[in-house]
This record gives C-alpha cells, sequence and structure tokens, in this order.
C-alpha cells in the first residue's frame, strides 16, 4: 500500500498555487477543471512522481468550518520535511512568507511555521540524525 494523495483546504486556489509553488518551491502536478469544480495538485519538486498534494477549494461549510478551527487551534494543516529548515526558512522569507514561528528547536527536530495565505498553518521541519 502506499500514499499517492493527501489534500488541504484552501479558499483560493489560484493563490495556493502561487505560494505552494512559488514560495514552497513545490511543482504544478496535475490542474483540471471540470465545470465549476477545480482539481488541482502539487507535487515537491525533488520527487515529482511521489506524494501530492491536492489544493482543494473549502467550498463547503464543512470543510471552511474544519480549516477555520484548525486555523483559531493553531494546528498545522501540512507538515513538510527538509534537510536545512534554516536555509528553507531564509529562501521562503525571502519570497513574503509569512512565519508565526520562525526555526526552533524542539527536541526532536527543528521546525517553523507559516501561514499559507489561504487560511492554514504550515510547518517545516528538519528532523535530528540520531
Amino acid at each position: 500500500m502506499k500514499i499517492k494523495l493527501t489534500s488541504v483546504y484552501v479558499d483560493d486556489q489560484e493563490r495556493a498555487l502561487r505560494f505552494y509553488t512559488e514560495v514552497l518551491g513545490f511543482v504544478k502536478k496535475t490542474d483540471y477543471t471540470n465545470g465549476g469544480y477545480r482539481w488541482l495538485t502539487v507535487a515537491s519538486a525533488e520527487e515529482p512522481e511521489g506524494t501530492e498534494l491536492q489544493l482543494a477549494l473549502n467550498n463547503n461549510p464543512t470543510d471552511k468550518a474544519y480549516q477555520q478551527a484548525k486555523l483559531q487551534q493553531n494546528q498545522t494543516a501540512a507538515m513538510f520535511f527538509t534537510d536545512d529548515v534554516q536555509a528553507d526558512y531564509d529562501r521562503m522569507k525571502a519570497h513574503g512568507a509569512e512565519f508565526t514561528e520562525p526555526p526552533k528547536d524542539v527536541g526532536y527536530a527543528k521546525i517553523a511555521i507559516l501561514r499559507d495565505g489561504c487560511g492554514n498553518l504550515v510547518q517545516v521541519s528538519q528532523l535530528k540524525k540520531w
């Protein structure tokens, strides 16, 4: 069994696409529109054939309530991993990213948390080598 897709709810798919590609550095994988529905995914530039992240529009009350509750509770909607959180922090900051927490050591990892501009907090983690 493999994980091929996971989703994050966003309030604006075009703004989300810009953030996840231009700021985080992912690549657009799928962009399909059928009527008023848009299936939009990104993938890691390092693993373009790997797991995809669907940028799902929060256009129904349940999705919107879930997304808003996570944000109000300061919970991240997604977690991504890097080999150098400080370098990625500097790069993303230069691209206009708004961080709620700069890189900090939390014992098992160094983490940074930022807003995606579409209603979510995102965590970037660098695991410690044991």
